[in-house]
């Protein structure tokens, strides 16, 4: 008895000594992580917040905000003839900026994961596009497509007639996608070509043994391994199409017309140029709405596509 007594007493000085260095570690790492928790807080936590009540005023920028309701909301869907004209921009830009991501980086991962030499250069000359800012992309391309600009230059000497994309209608959106597409092209090839080199070389080979063409091995080997890369990737590219300003802000201003208008423009504006902040939160958590149901449906998409190595 006095053995186990014993034992029964070590146990318990241990377990004290223990819980007590939990303690201790646990404050230890609330002492480090408050200065992050601090600042994700003010610049994150307290902003949603506060927008989520200004979209319940009619608060001008100026002045105490007042109290409305949902008026707000019921004048976006019902009074505003700006509102669905902006929707249908941003879906559109969303659906062909996004499938046109995907298709050209993988096409260009896949390009990559098959060269001998120099796949590292290729790497870093696609993703460079990403490290600098979308303002100065914008300002550059806004320089080459402004009329009598450089692409002017060019198709008039090739013969070819075409409008100036940034004042005609039907193009201006066009060339918000093209700029968006050699600014953000290279995230998606290195990352979907990483995932291209993690495929085991051995299924290639043995597929290749069996007399699989090129095109099978790729179709019913590698793209159904990266394909939790590849659904990353989307649901990522989605995200950040259905918030897009920077190009629009720079190049078209929404222009001309509203032919551009998406959006994460109409949030600045209404905000920012029309002082209606109450307005423009109410615009900006239609924007959060649109996202979280399009992600949604993405992972309830990916039960049909994704395929995991378990």
């Amino acid at each position: 008895m006095a053995v186990v007594e014993r034992i029964a007493a070590t146990r318990a000085v241990t377990r004290k000594r223990k819980n007590r260095l939990d303690r201790g570690e646990g404050r230890t790492a609330f002492f480090f992580l408050l200065p992050s928790l601090i600042g994700v807080t003010l610049f994150l936590v307290v902003p949603i917040i506060a927008s989520v009540v200004l979209s319940f005023t009619n608060w001008k920028l100026l002045g105490q905000p007042q109290f409305v309701g949902f008026a707000n909301y019921i004048k976006l869907f019902t009074a505003d003839p700006q509102f669905w004209p902006v929707v249908r921009n941003t879906l559109f830009f969303t659906f062909e900026y996004l499938v046109l991501n995907i298709i050209i980086s993988l096409g260009l991962a896949v390009w990559i994961s098959s060269l001998k030499m120099g796949q590292r250069w290729f790497r870093v000359i696609f993703f460079l596009p990403t490290f600098t800012p979308g303002i100065a992309v914008a300002i550059v391309w806004m320089l080459i497509f402004a009329p009598g600009g450089f692409f002017d230059f060019v198709t008039g000497s090739l013969a070819i007639h075409l409008p100036n994309l940034l004042t005609d209608q039907k193009l201006a959106m066009q060339a918000v996608i093209i700029v968006s597409l050699w600014a953000g092209v290279g995230y998606n090839t290195v990352l979907f070509n990483a995932a291209l080199d993690m495929v085991p070389a051995s299924y290639m080979e043995a597929a290749r043994i069996d007399g699989a063409s090129a095109w099978d091995r790729f179709w019913k080997i590698r793209l159904p391994l990266i394909s939790p890369t590849l659904f990353f990737g989307t649901v990522m590219t989605a995200i950040t199409s259905l918030q897009v300003f920077d190009q629009i802000y720079v190049m078209t201003r929404g222009g001309p017309g509203s032919a551009t208008a998406t959006l994460g423009y109409s949030i600045f504006q209404k905000g920012f140029q029309n002082f209606q902040m109450g307005y423009a939160s109410s615009i900006a958590w239609v924007m959060f709405a649109m996202i979280m149901a399009l992600t949604a449906f993405q992972f309830w998409l990916q039960r049909k596509w994704v395929h995991y190595d378990n």
